[in-house]
C-alpha cells in the first residue's frame, strides 16, 4: 500500500512537473508597444467575465462600430448595427451543440462534454448578448476583470474578432437562432472546438492580439486565464 501511494505521489510530481513546463515554454509575453496603453494617452476599457466554466470578452458597442466602420470589419460592423441599441455587447465562442444546449452549469450532461471536447471536427458559433446597463451590473455575480486596451490593441482584438464570425451568403454574417439570455443572438463561426482549443483559449488568443501576457496552459480553464490576467497581466478584479 506504501509503495502504490509512493508511486502514485510521485507520479502527481511529474504531472505538475510536466504541466509547468509547458505553461512556461507555451506562455506569451504580449507585446508592451500595444498593452498597457502608455500613461495619458487615450484608451478603451473592456471586460473579460467568468461564469466558472465559460468565459467571454465584453466590449463597448461605440468604439466598436467606430473601428469596424473605418477598418472595414464587415461581420463586427453588421453586428454593431444588429444591436445598435445597447451600450455593450458580450462576445463568447464554443462548440455549437454544447453552447446551444448548456445555458447554465446545471445543463451541462457529461455525453455533451465529452463530445465537445474529444470529437473532431466540432462545428462552433459566436453568441452576441447586447447590454444595456453597465457589465458590473449585470455580471454582478459573476467573475469579472477590467482592462484598459491601448487604441491600437483594441484595434488589433477586433480584427481578431471579426475573423471568427464565418461569411454566409454574400459575405454577410449567419445569425443562427436565438441566444442564450437576454437580446442575444448566436452566429456561425470558424474554427474547430476541442481540448485543446477552449473557449478560454479563443478569449486568450483576442487578448494575446491586443498584446496581453497568455498563457494557453492557464487558459484551458477560466480560473487559470483570470489569474494569469492578474499576475501578468495587471487585470483588475471587480469586487462582487
Amino acid at each position: 500500500m506504501r509503495r502504490w501511494a509512493r508511486r502514485l505521489g510521485v507520479g502527481l510530481l511529474v504531472l505538475v512537473a510536466m504541466l509547468a513546463g509547458l505553461t512556461v515554454v507555451t506562455a506569451r509575453r504580449g507585446d508592451p508597444r500595444l498593452y498597457p496603453a502608455a500613461a495619458g494617452a487615450p484608451h478603451i476599457e473592456i471586460f473579460v467575465v467568468s461564469n466558472g466554466y465559460h468565459a467571454g470578452v465584453v466590449l463597448p458597442r461605440a468604439p466598436l462600430a467606430e473601428v469596424a466602420g473605418r477598418d472595414r470589419l464587415a461581420a463586427l460592423g453588421a453586428v454593431a448595427a444588429r444591436f445598435g441599441a445597447y451600450s455593450a455587447l458580450e462576445f463568447g465562442w464554443g462548440e455549437e451543440g454544447f453552447y446551444t444546449s448548456v445555458p447554465t452549469i446545471a445543463s451541462l450532461t457529461v455525453p455533451l462534454a465529452l463530445r465537445a471536447l474529444f470529437r473532431p471536427g466540432n462545428a462552433t458559433v459566436v453568441h452576441v448578448v447586447g447590454l444595456s446597463q453597465d457589465p458590473r451590473t449585470v455580471f454582478a455575480h459573476a467573475d469579472l476583470v477590467r482592462l484598459e486596451l491601448s487604441e491600437e490593441g483594441f484595434a488589433r482584438l477586433l480584427a481578431r474578432l471579426d475573423a471568427t464570425f464565418a461569411p454566409g451568403q454574400g459575405g454577410a454574417v449567419e445569425e443562427i437562432g436565438r441566444g442564450l439570455y437576454g437580446p442575444s443572438l448566436f452566429y456561425r463561426a470558424v474554427g474547430a472546438f476541442h481540448i485543446f482549443r477552449v473557449c478560454n483559449h479563443w478569449v486568450a488568443d483576442l487578448l494575446d492580439a491586443a498584446g496581453l501576457p497568455t498563457a494557453p496552459v492557464l487558459a484551458t480553464l477560466p480560473h487559470g486565464l483570470l489569474w494569469d490576467l492578474g499576475w501578468r497581466g495587471g487585470a483588475m478584479a471587480v469586487p462582487h
